[in-house]
């Protein structure tokens, strides 16, 4: 099969988008599949060929979100290349952006388009809003997110049942919504794979040989929630000045944080080490005891299923985008509040039969998320949209060409027929 996948987010920038569709490629190529990528080029403004063309970087203006670029200009050239690709299926990641341009190719080309929703919108449009506007904002995203995932597709994939709930109780959509985890390599952090010297890492990050080391990697923004963890480090410390928190991601809010700590007087247990390369982060799970996250938005979490591949028991909020994964007093401690939460801490810290009980079934537990399983249902779901195709191309570069000549035919018609 030849698979377009279109994406605002890939290699060299890293997040959970990126993190999926990278397994997701390099799990279907593994099963004999030709994978294409369409992409923003992050670095400058021109369009990039590589990897035998088999991979095409569109330049993009910065959005204010982090890193993200937002594209919209597609020359006839890049539109001819990907003709020749002739694609089976268009696998398109991102609803705006590079994510049009899926939409666009596959009217234009006959193409049927399978879509991933990974983003809950609604947690991020304070970055653009500033706090205005907050209801009828959330409306506007709504109504977008309609369109892309409901009006324009055939077929649409969720991560969790938090997300499918999403647009079936909340957005009322009436279709077929398939779930699929995203999974991972898991072999990649399973420790024997990773030979490190953890002490010598250890002491380079400030850390002896006995502290606990609680884990958190993400994005630094407030959605991410590590308000809770950062604000329950002085009481951990009344317990144990072993116990420290290790943070390693960047975003806009890490001055805050940073600043919070110094002022409560907590630096030496929290440590930030900033942006770091993907392939280094498996380090960090090397070195730690525990992982936690506090955040509420994510739609499946990703860093959860690594750091269970790495043999981490998972404290984790109540949220169902944790709750298929993680099974608390089996490979993990969900916690409703801040009062549980260093609970949970403390009795990993001081009943280290439980840490490595939990630690063993986090392991045994992730090899359910691999990316040979998450291949084979997103394959599953390819089919279906083939069978599903769209009858007629809509030819819309040809459509253009009639409107300026003056030749266009009945345009109500046109629609109907497609």
């Amino acid at each position: 099969m030849r698979i377009g996948i279109f994406t605002d987010t890939y290699v060299p920038f890293i997040n959970g988008v990126t993190t999926s569709v990278l397994m997701l490629k390099n799990a279907l190529e593994k099963k004999g599949h030709i994978v294409y990528i369409v992409t923003v080029n992050n670095e400058d403004l021109h369009y990039k060929y590589e990897n035998d063309d088999k991979i095409i970087r569109i330049p993009g203006v910065p959005t204010g979100i982090y890193d993200y670029r937002l594209t919209g200009i597609y020359p006839l050239r890049v539109i001819n290349k990907i003709k020749n690709w002739n694609l089976d299926v268009i696998h398109s990641q991102t609803e705006f952006g590079v994510g049009t341009f899926a939409r666009i190719i596959a009217k234009q080309f006959g193409i049927p388009l399978v879509h991933t929703y990974h983003t809950m919108y609604e947690d991020y449009i304070h970055y653009i809003t500033k706090g205005y506007f907050k209801k009828s904002s959330r409306k506007l995203v709504e109504y977008f997110t309609l369109f892309y995932c409901d009006k324009t597709i055939t077929e649409l994939v969720v991560p969790t049942k938090k997300t499918y709930e999403l647009f079936k109780d909340k957005y009322k959509v009436d279709r077929n919504i398939y779930i699929v985890p995203t999974g991972i390599e898991v072999e990649k952090f399973y420790r024997e794979n990773n030979k490190i010297d953890e002490l010598a890492v250890r002491k380079k990050l400030g850390l002896s040989k006995d502290d606990f080391v609680i884990l958190f990697v993400g994005r630094i923004g407030k959605e991410k929630n590590l308000d809770l963890l950062l604000s329950s480090m002085k009481s951990l410390m009344e317990t144990s000045n072993k116990i420290k928190l290790l943070v390693v991601g960047d975003g806009p809010d890490a001055p805050t944080y940073k600043e919070y700590v110094k002022k409560n007087n907590i630096q030496d247990n929290v440590i930030f080490t900033g942006k770091v390369p993907w392939e280094q982060v498996i380090t960090y799970y090397m070195i730690s005891d525990v992982f936690a996250t506090a955040s509420t938005t994510e739609t499946q979490g990703l860093t959860v299923i690594e750091a269970m591949a790495a043999s981490l028991p998972v404290v984790c909020i109540n949220d169902e985008s944790f709750n298929t994964t993680v099974i608390s007093g089996l490979n993990g401690i969900i916690f409703n509040n801040r009062r549980e939460y260093k609970k949970a801490i403390i009795n990993l810290y001081k009943d280290r039969d439980l840490l490595n009980k939990l630690s063993k079934q986090a392991r045994i537990e992730s090899e359910m998320h691999s990316s040979k399983y998450f291949a084979e249902k997103i394959l599953d779901v390819y089919k279906i949209a083939i069978k599903n195709k769209p009858k007629h191309k809509i030819p819309i570069i040809d459509k253009v060409s009639k409107i300026i000549n003056g030749d266009e035919t009945d345009e109500k018609d046109d629609n109907s027929k497609s």
